[in-house]
């Protein structure tokens, strides 16, 4: 079979020319006369590849100099505690903005360790739009905010970077991390799993401003010490060592591409004609709320569960994979990530066409 043109919420599509590079570098990297996956963490090959790789993401995402580029393991789901359990440093107060499943996980598992407030949330309406809030909303003894970017499952992303004022922003950008410009210096702290944007599961990205680290508690685990890892350079233990090399090819791929403002240019484009035509369509809908739709995971419905997945499956069969919506809110999401390139959106849009003139 030949490719297909994946929609995947993660593990997502990557890049071709990247996996036919990785390929090519299997066996034997730079002439080492060994694969990535054989070499030591500890060795000048290595040491290399995580510092580029480091190089390349600060220059991307344009990150400053006072932050700490961390390269971690656990996912996302390990940032949740790591998050609140290092900088819940003085009130041990933190105020979320619950607008969908990640964040509302990330607020159950911070409830473990202090005093947490919901400050905002769309879950009474299916989390189909973005709260509107000002910093007076927020405690002003809170030790942080947090927010999710962007909302995987439901098909949202903020269109502000809410103003926290002095106290620190953290976000969870693990699925629209290097797909568009972000004033970095607005967050305290961001992380993104790898595995929809940067490449392989298994790493975590994250930057930290620097004057948020150093306040784990003698009780927090050596590894979820963000000191620890920081003091290290992301080398305390054996780090994922072949997921950080191929964020490293994915970067370089980004940076040819001509960077993540000509990565968002791209992406909206792509989003634009799959909302368009979303919108133009008797048979389809978008529940999202139009100025909170996200540029990453397009999720649209017929109003018929039968038909939903009739439209599915008859997809797969014609090459467009992965287009079924969560498990817990089904319908269709195309997750269009940096890597599907625009023959991927032309060709679920005519499949859509024709899906709805054989199925009006």
């Amino acid at each position: 079979m030949e490719r297909v043109f994946n929609f995947s919420a993660g593990p997502s599509m990557l890049p071709l020319e990247v996996l036919e590079k990785a390929g090519k570098e299997m066996t034997n990297y730079n002439g080492c006369g060994m694969s990535v996956m054989e070499m030591s963490h500890r060795s000048k090959e290595f040491d290399q590849i995580i510092k580029e790789a480091e190089q390349l993401f600060r220059e991307l995402m344009k990150i400053p100099d006072n932050y700490k580029v961390l390269f971690l393991q656990g996912g996302g789901s390990t940032q949740f505690a790591m998050v609140p359990l290092n900088l819940m440093r003085k009130s041990k107060k933190a105020d979320y903005i619950v607008t969908g499943q990640w964040a509302k996980k990330a607020m159950q598992e911070a409830k473990k360790f202090g005093d947490i407030k919901v400050t905002a949330t769309s879950e009474p309406d299916v989390y189909t739009y973005i709260p509107k809030v000002s910093k007076e909303d927020f405690r002003e003894d809170a030790d942080y905010v947090y927010i999710t970017m962007n909302n995987t499952i439901y098909g949202t992303t903020y269109p502000y970077i809410p103003d926290t004022g002095d106290i620190p922003l953290v976000a969870d950008m693990s699925s629209n991390i290097l797909s568009q410009e972000y004033d970095i210096s607005k967050f305290g702290l961001i992380f993104a799993g790898a595995q929809k944007n940067i490449g392989p599961a298994g790493l975590v990205v994250t930057a930290i401003r620097e004057d948020l680290i150093g306040f784990a508690g003698p009780e927090v685990p050596t590894m979820l010490n963000y000191k620890t890892q920081a003091d290290n350079d992301s080398l305390y233990n054996t780090p994922p060592t072949y997921s950080i090399y191929f964020a490293k090819l994915v970067f370089e791929w980004v940076k040819k591409m001509g960077g993540v403002g000509a990565m968002y240019q791209r992406n909206l484009r792509k989003a634009k004609k799959l909302y368009q035509a979303i919108d133009d369509s008797k048979l389809f809908r978008c529940p999202v709320n139009p100025e909170d739709r996200s540029l990453m995971n397009v999720v649209f419905v017929t109003g018929d569960e039968t038909l939903d997945k009739k439209f599915v499956a008859e997809a797969k069969a014609a090459g467009l994979v992965n287009l079924g919506g969560h498990r817990t809110v089904g319908g269709m999401r195309a997750s269009i990530y940096n890597a599907m390139p625009e023959e991927g959106v032309d060709a679920l849009i005519a499949f859509m066409a024709k899906f709805e003139k054989e199925n009006r």
